[in-house]
């Protein structure tokens, strides 16, 4: 009898639930929609009931259209992303999403602390991660309130155990990425309670079990979704790496068993751990590309997500219009995180096709930026990058990855990297498979470089001098 697994990828925007078997296969899927909402001075918010109730609602449909039983439970959440509540699990303030960046206030004052953090984390102080918005959120509610990351309370709901695991810890600067345990320094640094910080526990094992689903299942699969991802597309050898194009597109490269700090503005994260076994990986984040395409949208310059193409198509490649999509800020290398985006080399010859075009190069430029600074890193170049993610069935997208990293871009074959990749981590976690890279699929479409590696390097360098105008704007604007 095949060992299925419910795959858990509770998103920014979504929440998905697979049912996948011993071999990858997906023998059953649904999808709950969530609702991300701004709320101005950078703040955006998400409800957490919802949140809860979408992995409920989208795991039972997917139990309810699957035809064979399930043997176990994996979990990958959004990361980032920060809560208050009470003993007993009541959310008493809307959850703090990744994308907010109104606990800059906190990353303010702790600037001279910044290189001390970055040292114990492998992380940049910055509002993105889940510390700042701890203390942001424990200075407005009641001293008896827990704050934690979203992933504990979700965890705590559903299973009753306040546990995070080791990749999303890593997220939150607060973990000391040596010993992968909390760093009582930086838990001081941020003000917190070490005695309230959630158990840290392995990626995979046996974990918990949760009837949240119906009958009890174990739950043998945790992780942060880019983690997650970074497993599902099998880059597990050192040097391998992947990019997801989703509400942001974040690059993540496999760095091996060995903590390894960036020097090139990456942050540095524990990719997975499961009983002796570990690994570790540089990341980097572009904020915003799904978002940037939502932008296009509700201004009117493309009818949907599904248009892109069409639209971009009916410009030139290199039209001269550049545009830095830095709608809530600049992640990695540059961390800017009050950055507003920026469209430049406009004419009356520019219509709707060479904006939206520029938008998917700018994101295109923003990722390989991020791998330029990886290879830097690592002293070497990457020979391809895999892909996902919703922004992956943009061939001009995909066409302009290639030709500015001037490798090939190889496209996964399934929209559900993350999901899988729990997936397999909860296989390893129950005891039904002997290594992580167990039931992957193969990889599918790839694109190649079609530009010269010159032509490349000056389009990424008037890239880069959009950017420096962008973030030269922001300080005149600062003072």
């Amino acid at each position: 009898m095949s060992f299925n697994v419910l795959a858990i990828d509770q998103g920014t925007s979504s929440t998905k639930a697979l049912v996948v078997s011993e071999s990858g296969d997906v023998l059953s899927e649904a999808e709950v929609p969530v609702h991300p909402t701004p709320v101005g001075n950078g703040g955006v918010q998400q409800d957490p009931e919802e949140l809860l109730s979408s992995i409920v609602n989208a795991g039972r449909a997917a139990l309810a259209a699957a035809s064979s039983p399930v043997h176990a439970v994996g979990i990958a959440n959004q990361g980032e992303t920060a809560v208050a509540w009470r003993a007993g699990g009541e959310a008493v303030h809307p959850a703090i999403s990744w994308q907010d960046r109104r606990a800059s206030v906190v990353t303010n004052r702790l600037g001279a602390s910044a290189a001390r953090l970055r040292a114990i984390t492998g992380l940049p102080l910055d509002p993105y991660f889940t510390a700042p918005k701890l203390t942001w959120l424990r200075e407005r509610v009641d001293a008896g309130v827990r704050v934690s990351g979203i992933d504990a309370w979700l965890n705590y709901r559903l299973t009753g155990r306040c546990v995070t695991d080791a990749s999303t810890a890593s997220r939150s600067l607060l973990l000391d990425l040596d010993t992968r345990a909390w760093s009582d320094e930086a838990v001081g640094l941020f003000g917190l309670d070490r005695n309230s910080l959630p158990e840290v526990v392995d990626c995979a094992g046996e974990l918990a079990e949760t009837s949240a689903f119906g009958p009890p299942l174990r739950v043998t699969g945790l992780a942060v979704d880019q983690q997650a991802a970074l497993v599902g597309e099998g880059c597990l050898r050192a040097g391998e790496g992947k990019c997801t194009y989703g509400t942001g597109a974040f690059l993540l490269v496999t760095t091996g068993a060995t903590p390894r700090r960036s020097n090139n503005g990456l942050s540095a994260s524990v990719a997975w751990q499961y009983g002796d076994e570990h690994a570790y990986c540089l990341d980097g984040q572009v904020y915003t590309a799904g978002s940037a395409v939502e932008w296009l949208r509700t201004t009117g310059l493309v009818k949907s997500a599904a248009d892109l193409d069409a639209v971009a198509s009916r410009a030139p490649s290199d039209s001269g219009v550049v545009c830095v999509a830095s709608f809530v800020g600049l992640g990695a290398p540059y961390w800017q995180p009050h950055a507003k985006a920026h469209l430049e080399g406009l004419s009356l010859d520019t219509g709707p096709a060479e904006i939206v075009r520029a938008v998917l190069e700018g994101i295109a430029a923003q990722v390989a930026m991020l791998v330029r600074a990886a290879e830097a890193d690592l002293g070497e170049r990457m020979v391809s990058l895999r892909v996902d993610g919703g922004l992956t069935r943009s061939s001009v997208l995909m066409q302009s990855q290639a030709d500015l990293l001037q490798i090939p871009v190889e496209l996964y074959p399934s929209p559900h990297a993350t999901a899988l990749g729990v997936a397999a981590l909860a296989r390893l976690g129950a005891g039904a498979a002997k290594s992580i890279g167990e039931g992957l699929p193969s990889l599918a479409r790839r694109y190649e470089p079609s530009i010269s590696a010159d032509d490349a390097a000056r389009r990424l360098e008037r890239f880069e001098r959009a950017v420096a105008r962008t973030v030269d704007a922001q300080s005149h604007e600062g003072r």
